[in-house]
C-alpha cells in the first residue's frame, strides 16, 4: 500500500462568512467595508450582522481613533548586582542614538521608539518599542533585539547574556504591562446609538444596556478578578478576524483585553 505524501493531508477549513458592510468613521478612514470572520461559532455571523447594520444607521458609525502601534521585545541582561544593574540601564539610555542605527540596520522597516526598564535583583529587562511598518512585527522585533543585544554586549562588557526574551514584553501572555505601555495597534472605537435605534434593533433601552454594562462587564469582572479587562467578549470577534485574515491566533491573549 502506498503512504500518503504531505501534499495528500486533508486539512480542516474554518467556515468564513463576510460581515457587514461596518460603517467606520476616524482618522484612519471614513468608509463601509465588510469584515471577514472565520470561526465554528456560526451565531456570531448573525450577531455581528446586527452589529454592523446598527453602525449603518447612526451618524459617523463607528468611530475609530488610531491612537499609536508598536512592536515589542523584553530582553534580559545579567550583572554582578542591582546597583550594577541600575548604572548599565543608565548606560544604555545614553546611547539611545546609536541603537537607533543599530535597529535601522536590521531591517528596512524597523525603528526604535522607546526603550523600559526592570531590575530584579541581579537582572535587568530591557523592554524595547519598535515601530514595524505595515507588518505585525514579532519576528522583525526578534531580530533588531539580537542585533542590540549583541552591540550593547561588544560596548558594556559588564553585561551578560540572560535571553532574547524576557516576558517582559508581553507575547501572547495574560499581563498588565501591555495596557499601560501599548503593544500592538492602540485604538479606541466609539459609537453613539440613538434610543430608538436601541429599542428596534437591540431590542432595549439605553438605560438597561448601560445598566447591564456596569454590572457584568465592570462590577463582574472586579468580582472575577479580571486584568485591565471589562468586556463581553472582544475575543469572538478578534480571533475570527485573526483566523479569516492569516494572523497569529495566539494574539487573542492580548487581543481579549480592554474596557
Amino acid at each position: 500500500m502506498a503512504e500518503k505524501s504531505s501534499h495528500d493531508l486533508e486539512y480542516a477549513h474554518v467556515p468564513l462568512s463576510w460581515i457587514g458592510p461596518v460603517r467606520i468613521s476616524g482618522n484612519v478612514m471614513n468608509d463601509e467595508v465588510k469584515i471577514p470572520l472565520a470561526t465554528y461559532e456560526t451565531p456570531l455571523w448573525p450577531s455581528c450582522g446586527r452589529g454592523a447594520k446598527v453602525s449603518r444607521m447612526i451618524e459617523g458609525g463607528i468611530t475609530c481613533t488610531f491612537v499609536g502601534e508598536k512592536m515589542t521585545r523584553s530582553v534580559i541582561f545579567t550583572l554582578d548586582s542591582a546597583a550594577d544593574a541600575v548604572i548599565a540601564r543608565d548606560n544604555i539610555l545614553s546611547r539611545y542614538d546609536e541603537l537607533k542605527k543599530v535597529v535601522e540596520s536590521s531591517s528596512r522597516f524597523a525603528k526604535l521608539v522607546d526603550i523600559h526598564f526592570q531590575i530584579a535583583s541581579r537582572l535587568l529587562f530591557v523592554r524595547f518599542d519598535f515601530f514595524s511598518g505595515d507588518a505585525s512585527g514579532h519576528n522583525m522585533a526578534t531580530l533588531a533585539s539580537e542585533r542590540l543585544m549583541s552591540y550593547l554586549m561588544e560596548q558594556m562588557p559588564e553585561l551578560g547574556y540572560g535571553s532574547i526574551s524576557g516576558n517582559y514584553c508581553t507575547d501572547k501572555k495574560t499581563s498588565a504591562v501591555n495596557g499601560i505601555l501599548g503593544r500592538g495597534k492602540y485604538v479606541i472605537a466609539e459609537a453613539v446609538i440613538p434610543e430608538p435605534v436601541v429599542r428596534e434593533r437591540l431590542r432595549t433601552t439605553a438605560k438597561r444596556l448601560a445598566e447591564l454594562n456596569e454590572r457584568k462587564n465592570l462590577v463582574g469582572s472586579i468580582m472575577a478578578g479580571s486584568l485591565r479587562s471589562g468586556n463581553a467578549h472582544y475575543a469572538n470577534m478578534l480571533l475570527g478576524f485573526y483566523l479569516a485574515t492569516g494572523q497569529d491566533a495566539a494574539n487573542i491573549v492580548e487581543g481579549s483585553q480592554g474596557l
